[in-house]
């Protein structure tokens, strides 16, 4: 299947990416995969949403919701992680608004969960985490996913993470077009599933 073929069918795909973001790296993959879905289908609706704009309203009735967010102690985040993430973070010098994302200390993927609603139709999903390079690092992707499957959602892929340096970024060299990357297959992917139903 090649670029706009789900124009080509009539099946624009309706895409939302949801994130959450301390240091702008988780930010950054998720507008990757943002343009990489956009590249595969010009004609179709991508929204980026910053998890504290992500209400249900705005999620309901997309083809395909991607998910992500960072590694916290091998897994998702929680309140206290990123509390503490944002006054280390400050007490290193930290400060500029560029470096914190806005509305860091909120509430997080772990809870917005609670207040997504059960999917209706079937609709494709992908979970993503940004994470330190270590095998040991664990990664925020799978409590992801299988927290979409208990909302009903299809996995359009395994669970993808994607390297920062050190604990606060920047992306490893590569990662940002790894992303696009990625996001283009996950278009390919939910496009043939759009078709499908339609």
């Amino acid at each position: 299947m090649g670029v706009g073929t789900a124009c080509v069918w009539g099946c624009a795909v309706r895409t939302v990416i949801v994130y959450e973001s301390l240091f702008g790296n988780t930010h950054e993959v998720a507008e990757a995969i943002g343009e990489g879905v956009r590249a595969s289908d010009p004609s179709g609706e991508v929204s980026c949403l910053a998890v504290a704009d992500a209400g249900p309203d705005l999620v309901a009735g997309a083809d395909l919701l991607v998910v992500g967010g960072p590694t916290h102690m091998r897994g998702m985040s929680t309140s206290r992680s990123r509390t503490v993430g944002v006054r280390n973070a400050v007490e290193e010098g930290h400060e500029k608004p560029s470096e914190i994302e806005p509305g860091a200390e909120g509430e997080g993927i772990r809870d917005w969960f609670h207040t997504l609603p059960k999917a209706t139709r079937t609709a494709e999903a992908a979970a993503f985490d940004t994470r330190a390079g270590s095998r040991l690092a664990g990664g925020a992707a799978h409590g992801i996913a299988r927290r979409l499957r208990r909302h009903g959602y299809e996995l359009a892929a395994d669970p993808e993470g994607f390297v920062i340096e050190g604990t606060e970024g920047p992306l490893r060299t590569g990662e940002h077009d790894r992303a696009r990357r990625w996001g283009a297959d996950l278009f390919e992917r939910a496009s043939a599933s759009v078709a499908a139903r339609r």
